[in-house]
């Protein structure tokens, strides 16, 4: 195993650049290859700017107990430069059973610690923002091959043009995709799925949630909000869905053509409520009405977390067609 250990881990990994999603990735690929070889592997975090030089012999020192040890230090840049000496010395010599790890933002604060480290040897993760369209193209192409499927660089314009440049989002849709299809993605895969994505409305949320479809509204409410679907009239359709099935339940099992009239609305929207009004008691109407209310003015209220609020809906919606009145 010691053997194994020695191969496989850079003693100083400096992970330099700006961009969050690298960054983090870096990071996390790092733990898990230590974890791998080292399921007992002790894992600790520091922030550069909060670290004095008498917490660094502590830090470094052997283990008691011995194995590994993953070293994170975030905001590199931030280190005073007693820190940044005191760590350059140890980077010439490092403990072969710890990995310091190093987050730098990579510009010119803190530049001559992020240098030191690289003449010392460390290994460099790049992490700075992708600058150019090339280099998203690149990006995404690399996110599909990493999960096993192919992409040509239409399709990946494609989904720059769709979703936007921030990479998070890149990395999600990329996961999606390789999630919804068998992993050949051309410019037409990319094209149909969104396609059909940008479709959804609240309409979509509150017709899944009101059939006690969870798994479906879910996905519907997250995809609405990743298009930029705005959460007020998300709200609102869930509040009308329930109220609609509410007072088509209301009027009874009448033809929607002679219910049009005494209830004021389309003929095609009482029949859909009646569908919809299937396993509801009149118990778990008023709950549904209440949930919607309550999602109506957090969502309505500058509640720090809509989506948070709107997916509670979905949920208690649901319960309350289970359950009726609880």
């Amino acid at each position: 195993m010691g053997g194994v250990t020695a191969a496989s881990f850079a003693p100083i990994l400096l992970v330099l650049g700006d961009e969050e999603l690298l960054a983090t990735r870096a990071v996390t690929e790092a733990v898990v290859k230590a974890c791998s070889v080292d399921p007992d592997v002790d894992v600790r975090e520091y922030q550069a700017g909060a670290l004095v030089v008498g917490e660094i012999a502590e830090m470094l020192s052997p283990s008691l107990f011995g194995g590994r040890r993953v070293l994170v230090l975030r905001a590199g840049q931030d280190a005073r430069k007693d820190l940044v000496a005191a760590l350059l010395a140890y980077a010439k010599n490092p403990d072969p059973d710890v990995q310091l790890i190093v987050l730098h933002l990579g510009g010119a604060k803190g530049k001559a610690f992020a240098d030191g480290l690289k003449a010392a040897g460390a290994t460099v993760v790049p992490a700075a923002k992708l600058k150019g369209h090339r280099d998203r193209v690149a990006f995404v192409r690399d996110e599909i091959r990493r999960a096993g499927g192919k992409c040509t660089d239409d399709a990946a314009e494609t989904l720059i043009a769709a979703v936007g440049n921030d990479l998070r989002e890149l990395a999600a849709a990329c996961s999606q995709l390789m999630a919804d299809t068998d992993g050949r993605i051309g410019a037409d895969t990319v094209a149909r799925y969104y396609r059909g994505r940008v479709e959804v409305t609240g309409f979509t949320v509150a017709d899944a949630a009101m059939v006690g479809d969870v798994p479906a509204a879910l996905e519907a409410l997250r995809w609405a909000l990743h298009v930029g679907v705005d959460p007020v009239p998300i709200a609102d359709a869930i509040a009308d869905g329930v109220r609609t099935v509410a007072r088509v339940a209301a009027a009874g099992r009448g033809d929607p053509f002679q219910l049009a009239s005494t209830l004021g609305m389309p003929a095609w929207k009482i029949r859909s409520a009646q569908q919809r009004a299937r396993g509801w008691t009149p118990e778990g109407l008023v709950e549904a009405m209440r949930a919607a209310a309550e999602c109506n003015a957090a969502v309505k209220g500058g509640s720090d977390d809509r989506a948070y609020a709107l997916e509670r809906a979905v949920f208690s919606v649901a319960a309350a067609r289970q359950g009726g009145a609880r």
